[in-house]
């Protein structure tokens, strides 16, 4: 692509591009960084002003105009909503008289899965999408750029481009070619596999659940669902990332790719749980209830993101960050990872020596927790 006249900027938000030439970048294949998942971020106010995520994604165009690659990225002025935690950091920077905020953060927004982070339509413009971000953060005082939840295919690349790696652990179901949840179960221990079915037992005792996809979901549901939201929202972090716009956007521009699980009694929804689809994944996001049933978060969370998958003939399930419950309902340990660009070359040092050692403890956690996985042991 040499002889090509490329242009590297920032642009304000992701609507302003086509979604079909988005897409073609990778979002057609994980919903995360899809043109519909984006924009409806961007058009319900999740992102934008007053949200501390200001869209900022960086693009590369032909002399045509024709999109080439971009980075979901945004101006951030705090550190929530990211799951990968950088608080001391921007604790310590601070206590050293600098300024962490703002930062880039290329994300995609409020969404603990792993995905690509850089869109191309040519690994050969890696280069100049790092490039960029190392660009835009110097060219206006930002403290640093970072990449969270990189897909593993895309690790090498920002390695290659000399960004410090960080790594941590999620709990994700892996299909082996399991013809059905029976099928799974016979591959572990006696005493799980009796477990889990008396968990199945008594969270679904006298309730019915329901799977509903694209135009099943109506906004009625919407409403259901926003109350379990707004429930787990102000237990877990104080206020809920997305508005209750956001869950209507979603629902219009891509749900074909939403499996919303829903237990009710009767006719009236007690608790729910919010999935998306990609081309090998699913991917559990939000959770909520109005009513405590035991076993019934594994039930819609766990058990039945299981089902879909093997249903679907997935590869595995997400199933989120954080839940170390998670590994006795058959979810195992994996890595996962993010890359940082920090501008000041001492705070960089400093970094980077304690990533090295929270790498180390990250891999003696992951050994410690693979032994004791529910499976059947060779």
């Amino acid at each position: 692509m040499s002889d090509r006249e490329l242009t590297v900027r920032l642009a304000p938000s992701v609507g302003q591009f086509d979604a079909s030439e988005w897409n073609a970048l990778g979002g057609d294949r994980n919903p995360f960084v899809s043109h519909e998942f984006l924009t409806a971020m961007e058009d319900s106010g999740s992102v934008g002003p007053g949200t501390g995520w200001e869209p900022a994604p960086i693009v590369i165009t032909d002399e045509a105009g024709t999109l080439l690659a971009a980075m979901p990225s945004y101006a951030k002025g705090h550190s929530q909503g990211e799951y990968v935690f950088d608080h001391s950091w921007a604790d310590a920077w601070h206590r050293a008289g600098g300024r962490y905020y703002p930062k880039l953060q290329i994300a995609a927004p409020f969404t603990p899965a792993n995905g690509p982070r850089l869109l191309m339509r040519d690994a050969s413009l890696t280069a100049h999408l790092l490039n960029a971000a190392e660009t835009v953060c110097a060219n206006n005082g930002l403290s640093s750029a970072h990449a969270t939840f990189i897909e593993p295919e895309q690790r090498a690349l920002f390695e290659a481009g000399g960004w410090l790696m960080r790594s941590d652990i999620q709990f994700h179901w892996h299909n082996r070619g399991y013809a059905s949840f029976d099928d799974f179960l016979g591959a572990l221990t006696s005493r799980k596999r009796k477990d889990l079915r008396k968990e199945r037992a008594a969270a679904c005792d006298g309730l019915t659940i329901r799977h509903l996809s694209g135009s099943d979901i109506r906004e009625e549901h919407w409403d259901a669902f926003w109350v379990f939201y707004q429930d787990t929202g102000a237990r877990k972090w104080g206020q809920p990332y997305l508005t209750r716009e956001a869950f209507t956007l979603l629902g219009e521009r891509m749900g074909d790719r939403i499996i919303l699980i829903l237990a009710c009694d009767g006719q009236t929804p007690i608790a729910g749980a919010l999935n998306f689809a990609g081309s090998d994944a699913l991917y559990g996001r939000y959770w909520g209830c109005t009513r405590d049933v035991r076993f019934l978060h594994f039930e819609l969370c766990y058990y039945q993101a299981i089902d879909i998958a093997i249903a679907r003939g997935l590869e595995r399930v997400e199933a989120g960050a954080q839940g170390g419950h998670k590994l006795a309902r058959g979810y195992e340990p994996v890595q996962t990872i993010s890359a940082h660009w920090i501008a000041d070359a001492g705070f960089r040092s400093a970094i980077a020596d304690f990533l090295e050692r929270e790498r180390a403890g990250v891999s003696q956690d992951q050994f410690y927790l693979d032994a004791r996985t529910p499976f059947r042991k060779a």
